[in-house]
């Protein structure tokens, strides 16, 4: 991500031509997001992304890939993932074939590009400003398999010890994402650009609605936002995201299509929107006025 365009298809020069792009995509950046995009871009450093679940952090990085016209290559962190499952491996069943079967000279010889196995991060380096690489959910790794990340994220490269250091020309844009269940290390963070996106305001969800959801009309999406912002305000375990509001209007779309009104709709498509029993009694009971208010 050294000082580069964004190749053929658009501009990163400024956080407008960035929102506008993104725009296309599908994707409604605010002038913050927009901002932390060019200025990655344009520093040449991974852009680490935290916030609430469902807020948009993972679909920043598809939406920069369609805009730009780029290979998505996503690395799905979780607990107890290693190197071998985020830079590269040997193929070794292939390699022992090739000893047994007398095809090379020496043990040596196997290790070579033949038998090595691209995983996520050596694939990203390869593909170099052609890709866009999302490190999903970082938090979920343990701090081990952070340190592993360092030189990848401060160099754009990784060391194969035997075959040497592979470095991009071009890196790739870096996107990584965090829920913040744990505090990521300051070895890492000082390697990205830190950006925070947090729920949208009311203007800018509504704008998400009428884009996601075609033929969701105005005041719809008017009184669906007005609803969802309530249901936030409760002491819920997991407050509703982005994209549960946008699967939430889906829902509700194709239930008042069948003949339900909208506040019927939306209580019997309420599990797409809060995913915990507690919440939902707690939804059907305190929040139950902000359902009704709801209509088309």
């Amino acid at each position: 991500m050294a000082k580069s365009s964004a190749g053929k298809s658009g501009s990163l020069d400024s956080s407008g031509a960035v929102a506008a792009l993104l725009e296309k995509a599908g994707y409604l950046a605010d002038e913050g997001l927009a901002t932390a995009v060019q200025l990655a871009a344009a520093l040449g450093k991974p852009l680490l992304l935290e916030g609430e679940p469902g807020v948009g952090k993972t679909e920043i990085a598809r939406a920069l890939s369609a805009a730009f016209d780029r290979t998505l290559i996503r690395l799905q962190c979780y607990e107890g993932i290693d190197a071998a499952q985020a830079l590269y491996e040997w193929n070794y069943a292939k390699q022992l074939l090739a000893v047994r079967a007398g095809t090379e000279s020496g043990v040596d010889d196997v290790f070579n590009e033949r038998f090595l196995v691209e995983r996520p991060l050596l694939k990203a380096l390869r593909a170099g400003d052609t890709a866009v690489l999302l490190v999903d959910e970082i938090d979920r790794a343990d701090a081990e398999f952070e340190a592993f990340l360092l030189e990848f994220l401060g160099d754009f490269q990784i060391t194969v010890p035997e075959l040497g250091t592979v470095k991009a020309e071009r890196p790739p844009f870096v996107v990584l994402t965090s829920n913040r269940t744990r505090e990521l290390h300051d070895a890492l963070k000082r390697r990205c650009l830190y950006h925070w996106i947090d729920f949208p305001d009311a203007a800018r969800e509504r704008r998400i609605l009428e884009l996601k959801v075609p033929g969701l009309s105005e005041a719809a999406a008017r009184s669906l936002v007005e609803a969802v912002n309530g249901v936030r305000r409760l002491a819920l375990l997991k407050k509703p995201g982005i994209a549960e509001t946008i699967e939430w209007a889906r829902a509700g779309s194709v239930l008042v299509e069948g003949g339900a009104d909208w506040p019927t709709a939306l209580r019997r498509a309420l599990g797409l929107l809060v995913k915990d029993q507690d919440d939902l009694e707690t939804v059907l009971g305190e929040g139950e006025h902000l359902l009704r208010a709801v209509n088309g």
